[in-house]
């Protein structure tokens, strides 16, 4: 790839430094025997995010935020941002929560050819080299390489070495992005997890944890792929890997980690200095499961759907009072905008939401797996969100109403730790979703002085 290409495609600005540092100092403690990891938040939408780097700075921690290939692409993705935009908007939050810039970890999900696997491996596989130099090139750190997908002419089921050689292609891309910028170089995830990215379409009961051997077969054909194309030493830039350690939701249900089926996972990583695990799907565990998955070496967390389900229950909450306070030509109308355009542009849950009307009702609005979160950014729904939160503002939220509908935000404000405004009740409640991540991922009492210049490790 040419400097001038690379450039083209939206490339790092000056003002940001080497922000994985953050991120491979907490891999590095935690390889030495700290209990820590750090959360990855998988959301596109700005409220998430603000309320993501509310959560790091009231930590003083820093974010990690992740991008995936279905919601940023060159293209647009479903949000209609490519990565330097999406950079951007990220940035935007962040000066205007006073949130240093170098305190932003920014990391790209399922890079590869995921987004075209209708398309044959030699077209999906242009796409994914643009895909990721793209991100590259806009100063995302943390780069996850996925290339696991089958595409319209392969096999059903892609053999490792398949998937490793296709993996070592887009790290040369990848590699050759940084030397043409000279940009600080990235860190790298490979394999990916069961079910696909998405959440599950099927109903689910339980989940086996990748098989030990299989996740040896993993690491051992992408060091020799990447040797074969002369990237050896990439390899301790490899930071984490992706293994299925058991954890999945469905609409409905929620398979909770149990450590006991990981026993010879777990020791996978023993004779790799720098690897650690990488867990997908964690949405909805409870405190002491993710608290189990860190200090089994699920080193990293990642979290999306369960955020937007906590905004979404958020904004139905404040539906209910604006009812109780605006007068009905006045309102919002936000939970009937929502329907109504699910059902006018079905695409996103149509093939996940079976049963009769009423289930598939429920389903659209309350599942676990969130289909809704794709219609955030329709104009119709985010016009009705501003006009619902423009509106309690103007009339105030009497705070028994908050203590009805959200009883959590009405205990906080009482102790004085949250304003009674719409847009910070929203936050407050997607930072319920994320205290539980910021909790598990923390270390023993001297984990800021790991992390902190001068502290104990430097």
């Amino acid at each position: 790839m040419s400097g001038g290409t690379a450039a083209s495609l939206g490339t790092v600005t000056g003002d940001i430094s080497d922000t994985a540092h953050w991120l491979t100092e907490t891999i590095r403690a935690h390889k030495a025997g700290a209990p820590v990891g750090a959360y990855s938040v998988c959301s596109a939408h700005p409220t998430v995010v603000a309320a993501a780097i509310a959560q790091a700075a009231a930590d003083g921690s820093y974010v990690l935020i992740e991008a995936t290939s279905n919601q940023v692409d060159q293209f647009g993705g479903y949000t209609g941002l490519r990565p330097a935009e999406f950079r951007d908007l990220v940035h935007t939050i962040a000066d205007r929560q006073g949130f240093a810039r170098d305190r932003v970890v920014l990391g790209g999900d399922h890079l590869g050819p995921n987004r075209w696997q209708r398309e044959t491996a030699g077209a999906a596989m242009a796409n994914a080299e643009v895909l990721v130099a793209s991100y590259v090139a806009a100063g995302y750190r943390k780069i996850h390489l996925d290339c696991s997908m089958s595409c319209a002419d392969d096999p059903a089921v892609l053999s490792d070495d398949v998937v490793a050689g296709r993996t070592a292609r887009l790290l040369r891309v990848a590699e050759d992005t940084v030397r043409d910028l000279g940009a600080d170089a990235p860190v790298y995830v490979i394999g990916t997890e069961v079910p696909v990215p998405g959440g599950a379409h099927e109903t689910l009961d339980h989940l086996t944890p990748t098989p030990a051997d299989r996740a040896r077969r993993t690491i051992a054909a992408h060091r020799a792929a990447f040797a074969a194309a002369d990237l050896a030493d990439v390899w301790p830039r490899i930071i984490a890997l992706v293994v299925q350690p058991g954890v999945e939701f469905d609409h409905l249900n929620v398979i909770d980690y149990r450590r006991d089926a990981t026993a010879a996972l777990r020791h996978v990583l023993d004779t790799e200095d720098h690897l650690v695990f990488e867990a997908h799907s964690t949405d909805y565990q409870r405190p002491a499961q993710l608290r189990e998955l860190v200090e089994d070496h699920w080193a990293i967390l990642k979290v999306g759907p369960a955020l937007t389900f906590a905004m979404r229950e958020a904004l139905f909450a404040l539906s209910l009072i604006e009812a109780e306070l605006v007068a009905p030509q006045d309102r919002s109308g936000l939970v009937d905008v929502v329907e109504r355009r699910m059902l006018a542009e079905p695409g996103y849950w149509q093939s996940y939401y079976e049963g009769d009307p009423v289930a598939q009702r429920t389903a659209r609005r309350y599942s676990y797996s969130d289909r809704l979160r794709y219609y955030w950014a329709d104009d119709d729904v985010e016009t009705a969100r501003r006009t619902l939160l423009a509106n309690l503002d103007r009339t105030g939220i009497p705070l028994p109403l908050v203590s009805q509908f959200l009883p959590a935000q009405y205990e906080r404000i009482r102790s004085g730790g949250l304003t009674p405004d719409a847009e910070a009740l929203v936050i407050d409640r997607i930072r319920d979703a994320l205290r539980p991540y910021a909790a598990a991922c923390r270390a023993a009492q001297d984990h800021s002085r790991i992390l902190t210049p001068g502290g104990a490790d430097d």
